[in-house]
């Protein structure tokens, strides 16, 4: 948060993107440092390997198709254990009783679109599901990807209509400062 001031903001707000920056106990210290005390961090963070999880699913099926990360990667997906959240937020000086930890669950809304045309907008939209395509693309498998993830979001979808509805579990975490 280059050009940020200390203490700017009362509330800082992360759904779905710190937990992809490449420096998690860096976004924990910068979160902290731009939030006013007294003020709070809220983020939603997917949970890994959560088998009642669209998007954990989601990620583990398009992970199968690509290479392994480089070395030393760090998962963003572990931004949602409860462990490296307050280990992390605990290096920026944050005391783990300031540190809130609730499964919640968001979802995945189209009246119109039918569950494969949802895997349409991840496979345009979505950097991990991109990549998975990309990758697929180069092994002459992206009709089993999509078979797959089709498959995922049709089995995952709870509307009664033509439309679809499909929960997912996430991880909102609060820090209070």
């Amino acid at each position: 948060m280059q050009g940020v001031s200390d203490h700017s903001f009362d509330l800082t707000l992360s759904v779905f993107g710190a937990m992809f920056a490449p420096k998690p106990f860096d976004v924990a210290k910068e979160m902290v440092r731009v939030t006013r005390p007294g003020g709070r961090i809220v983020m939603g963070n997917w949970i890994p390997n959560d088998p009642s999880s669209f998007v954990s699913q989601l990620l583990k099926i398009s992970s199968s198709f690509t290479p392994p990360p480089p070395e030393g990667f760090v998962s963003p997906m572990t931004w949602g254990v409860d462990t490296h959240i307050t280990e992390r937020f605990g290096q920026a000086g944050v005391p783990k009783e300031k540190i809130s930890l609730v499964k919640d669950t968001y979802s995945f809304i189209s009246p119109d679109k039918s569950p494969t045309d949802v895997i349409e907008l991840f496979r345009r939209f979505y950097g991990p599901t991109m990549n998975a395509f990309e990758a697929a693309q180069k092994t002459g498998k992206v009709e089993e990807l999509h078979k797959q993830l089709s498959e995922l979001a049709t089995a995952q979808n709870k509307s009664t209509d033509r439309g679809t509805s499909i929960p997912a579990t996430f991880l909102r975490v609060t820090v209070r400062l």
